[in-house]
This record gives C-alpha cells, sequence and structure tokens, in this order.
C-alpha cells in the first residue's frame, strides 16, 4: 500500500506541474491576444492588459497615449514567436515529467494488482544485482533437520562465498550436530536443553575435537539471544512449526535479512511481523521451494500486472489413493512421500494437503495477493514449482528438478545467480519430460484441509495461527499414533468453529505476545478435540 501511495503522489506532482504549466500558457495566450487587437486599437488593448495585469499595472494603463506607443505589426510578430516558443518549451516540460512518472510507476514492483503489501524484494538494481559480492555471513536454525542439512551443503559446496557463523538444533541428532562443528568451525551453537550440550560436548571429544569451543547457547531464551547476537547477513529459519517465530524475530530486530523456511512463522506471526520487517529495514528471502518460485516468476513484473498466484502440490503420499483408501492409511504409508525429502511434519502435512493450504496463507501475506486470485493445483510430477499469472494472460512457470537445495542456493546468494557444476544439483532435461506435465484440480472432499486453510486466511487475525498450531498438534498426535489419519481435519474443523464461535480469534494482533497465546490456545484445543474424537470412536 505504501508503494501504490507513492506513486499516487508521483502522479499528482506531475499532474500539478501540467495545471500550472496550462496556466501560465493561457495567459500567455490572452496576453497575445492582446497585442493582436491592440495592433489596430490601442486603447481597448491597454484596457484589456491592464485588467489582466492587477492593480500594480493599473497605473500605467492610465498614462497619456503618447507615453504608450501602439504595437505594430513588427513587435506583435516577435512576441507571437517567443509565445510560440515557450509553448514548445512548456509541452517538453510536462512531457518530461509524465515520462519519468511513468518510468516511475512501472518500476515499482508489487505482488499484488490489489495494490497491497509485497513483503519480498521483487526487483534489485542493476548494479547491485550485478557487481560481485563477498563472503555472505550465514546462521542456520535448526542445521540438523532437513532445510538445515541442504542449507550446509550449500555452504560446504560454495564454501569461497558463504561463511557458517552459528547453528542451532533441537537436541536429538547430537552427534551430527558435533560432525557440524566440526566442518563448519561455527562461532556460536544453540541446543534444547542441559542435557542436550553436556552430550554435545563430549560427542565432540569422542570425535577429537581440538578447536576452540564455539559459545554456546541453551534453550528458548538461549536461542533468541544467539539468533539476536550471531554477527550474520542472514537468518535460514529451518526450525519446525511456531518455535521459529521468536528466534526470527529477534533475527529481524538486530537487522539481519531472513531465508523463511520456516512457513509458521508467516502464517502465524504474518500481522507482527509485516511491520517489523519495515521497521528495522530487514529483507524477507522465501526459500520454501513453492514460494520462491513464485518470486523469482514475479522479478520484472510491473506493478499491477499479476492476476493471480498458481501454486502446485505433489499430491502427497495419497494422491493416488481414493478418499476411503485414506481411512486406513498408516503414519508409514504418510511418511513415503513420492517426490521429496523432507521432515516427517511436512510430509503428513503434504498427505493432508495442509501444507498447500498453509503456502496459500504464507503466499498472501507474502505478495499481497488476494486469495481468490490464489488457487492450488495438484502437479504430480513436482517438476513446475509455482506459477504467476499477468494480467494479459501470460502465465510464468519456474521450473527445476524437485530438490530444495535449489531454492536454498538462490536465496543465500540473492541476488547472485551461482554457477553450479551439477555434482549436488541435478540440471533439468526437457528432452526427459516426453511423457508429460500434468496438472489437475484440487478435491477439496478427498482434501478437506486445503478448505480450512482458506477459511483461516480469509478471517484473518489470529485464525492462521490457531489453525497452525492445532494442525502441528494434530500432527504430532498422529506421528505418535494416537490418532488416525482421517481424524486430524475432522480435529482442526472443531477447533476452527470453536474459536469463530466462541470469539477466540483476534482481529487486529499488534503484538508477538498475541500470536504466543494464540498458538497455544490452538494446541490445547486440538488436544481436546482429539479427545473428543477418540472418545467417540470408542463408543
Amino acid at each position: 500500500m505504501d508503494g501504490i501511495l507513492q506513486a499516487y503522489s508521483k502522479r499528482s506532482r506531475s499532474s500539478l506541474a501540467g495545471i500550472i504549466l496550462c496556466i501560465g500558457l493561457v495567459v500567455l495566450a490572452v496576453n497575445s491576444i492582446a497585442f493582436v487587437v491592440g495592433s489596430g486599437n490601442p486603447q481597448p488593448a491597454a484596457s484589456t492588459t491592464s485588467a489582466l495585469r492587477g492593480s500594480i499595472q493599473a497605473p500605467m494603463a492610465r498614462q497619456a497615449r503618447s507615453d504608450i506607443p501602439s504595437p505594430g505589426a513588427s513587435s506583435t510578430m516577435t512576441y507571437m514567436i517567443k509565445f510560440g516558443l515557450f509553448s514548445l518549451a512548456s509541452m517538453a516540460l510536462l512531457a518530461v515529467a509524465s515520462r519519468r512518472s511513468s518510468i516511475k510507476r512501472r518500476s515499482m514492483m508489487s505482488g499484488s494488482s490489489q495494490g497491497s503489501a509485497c513483503l519480498v524484494p521483487v526487483s534489485q538494481p542493476a548494479e547491485e544485482s550485478g557487481r560481485e559480492s563477498g563472503v555472505k555471513r550465514v546462521a542456520v536454525l535448526g542445521s540438523t533437520g532437513s532445510i538445515g542439512t541442504q542449507t550446509l551443503d550449500m555452504c560446504g559446496h560454495f564454501n569461497d562465498r558463504f561463511q557458517v557463523v552459528a547453528l542451532s538444533a533441537g537436541g536429538s541428532k547430537i552427534d551430527l550436530l558435533a560432525d557440524q562443528i566440526i566442518q563448519f568451525c561455527p562461532a556460536m551453537v544453540a541446543v534444547g536443553n542441559d542435557d542436550g550440550l553436556k552430550a554435545l560436548k563430549e560427542a565432540l571429544k569422542l570425535k577429537g575435537f581440538t578447536g576452540p569451543h564455539p559459545r554456546y547457547f541453551v534453550g528458548p531464551s538461549g536461542l533468541e539471544r544467539m539468533a539476536r547476537d550471531c554477527p550474520a547477513d542472514v537468518v535460514v529459519t529451518g526450525i519446525v512449526g511456531c518455535a521459529g517465530l521468536l528466534p526470527t524475530v529477534a533475527a529481524i530486530e538486530s537487522g539481519k535479512d531472513i531465508a523463511l523456511a520456516n512457513k509458521e512463522t508467516l502464517i502465524a506471526g504474518g500481522p507482527v511481523i509485516a511491520p517489523l520487517l519495515k521497521k528495522y529495514g530487514v529483507k524477507l528471502l522465501p526459500a520454501d521451494s513453492e514460494h520462491s518460485a513464485l518470486w523469482q516468476c514475479m522479478q520484472g513484473c510491473p506493478s499491477g500486472s499479476i492476476r493471480s498466484l498458481i501454486i502446485t502440490a505433489s499430491g502427497g503420499a495419497f494422491r493416488d489413493w481414493t478418499k476411503e483408501q485414506m481411512e486406513t492409511a498408516t503414519v508409514e504409508d504418510a511418511l513415503k512421500h513420492p517426490n521429496w525429502s523432507m521432515g516427517a511434519k511436512i510430509t503428513v502435512d503434504s498427505a493432508t494437503l495442509m501444507n498447500k493450504g498453509l503456502e496459500v496463507i504464507e503466499a498472501h501475506n507474502l505478495f499481497g495477493i488476494p486469495y481468490d486470485d490464489i488457487r492450488a493445483v495438484i502437479h504430480p510430477q513436482s517438476i513446475v514449482h509455482s506459477a504467476v499469472e499477468l494480467e494479459d494472460t501470460s502465465v510464468i512457470a519456474q521450473m527445476g528438478v524437485p530438490d530444495m537445495k535449489l531454492p536454498i542456493l538462490y536465496t543465500l546468494a540473492y541476488p547472485q545467480r551461482l554457477h553450479h557444476d551439477g555434482s549436488s544439483l541435478q540440471r533439468l532435461s526437457l528432452k526427459d519430460l516426453e511423457r508429460g506435465l500434468t496438472f489437475k484440480e484440487v478435491d477439496t472432499d478427498k482434501y478437506p484441509c486445503v478448505e480450512l486453510a482458506y477459511r483461516a486466511g480469509r478471517r484473518g487475525g489470529t485464525a492462521p495461527a490457531i489453525l497452525s498450531a492445532a494442525n502441528e498438534k494434530a500432527v504430532e498426535l498422529f506421528l505418535d499414533r494416537k490418532i488416525r489419519f482421517p481424524d486430524i481435519p475432522k480435529i482442526l474443523d472443531a477447533v476452527l468453529t470453536k474459536a469463530e464461535s466462541e470469539g477466540i480469534i483476534l482481529d487486529n494482533p499488534t503484538e508477538i505476545r498475541n500470536i504466543v497465546d494464540a498458538d497455544a490456545w490452538g494446541r490445547e484445543a486440538a488436544a481436546a478435540a482429539a479427545a473428543v474424537v477418540v472418545n467417540q470412536r470408542s463408543c
């Protein structure tokens, strides 16, 4: 919206300049007519001129006729030539002002034809995008997870471009964290608790680590402090769920750019995160494959040129199953993703398609596009990662092999495009696509979680935070085998309905505490709804 107001202000200034010039032209035209008339009848010409010039020049008009020489044909012609030259100059100035305003309007980039705020940079000055950058310092939150390990793969491959300065892990993969410390020698490391720190030091000792130990941080508050204090240029947020919200806020408040792989941060905290990005001048760079694809497609698109966003979904583990078959799906079934290698939680979200529903909310918050203009489609091959439809009906799509390292690398290197030798990133071969690319609409009867996400997104406020938290709790219960796969959307519907009917949703959250409270309520409500579902089944 700021961009639209700025453009309007520029247009207003340009229009005002045009009005002033036009008034000047009218005055000069009247003067010219007066002089022409005056060549045949000097006295009326003097009277007309005095009326236009005002009271200051009135005495001059009352002087004797002998003091005011009558303009002849030569003086009239000279005046007309001057008038013509001034008119041409005025029109030229007006054209230049209009041209500059047009260029500035076209250069303003926004993701929304409605003028909503776009949080990601969709244009880059040529001098910055073309220059060689130095070494970029990187902090990886959630370094032992799927996003974290793939981020470190890219940092290791391009070790002349990226320096890892901070790592964090929850504590379940201490041995892997020790290996990462030995390889990258970060200045800071955060772990989940004191037991995890003790185990980490023992693991490092067993591996023969003799280098200087990093500065250690423990627990959620320690993670926030590390995100704030680490000497990073960009922080990769690979922590699963709303646990990544507070450290992300800490990183933003310390002026660090964010490579956003934790979608819950923006889904739940969007109303609070957006003002912080503007306040601290921080770039938000989407590392998720779909939003990275949309971001790349938008590069260079003029303001107001985007008609809709198309987010692709693989269909998850059950894309070839019927709704009836999904009734008996097991945890093992849900974790068999056909295309992507991801963590357990997001893999289950892909099976329910809640992942896609949450991505719709994230896309709305990132790019400012209305929900009615964002749609998800099933694309089993996962080659087209997302697409942008323009107002003239053109469609720009981003393609690549299904590998999270590609969007991660683009986010890390932005605004550069680093040359990759293909050793750890497979190149897309179009000849391998001879079997074709297929797309189909989402069956919301089979995947009700998608409609639930749209419902929460349109409701706004803290509704997305409540839904996201409830989903985390429901997936946790499913992975612990305490509920069945079809119970997940039932629980989410019950939680959202309860929040709507009891007035729990806060329309305009302004503080992080509002989001944290909504998250806690959503988890508790999901646990209660799950108990009801289980009891009903046992009766």
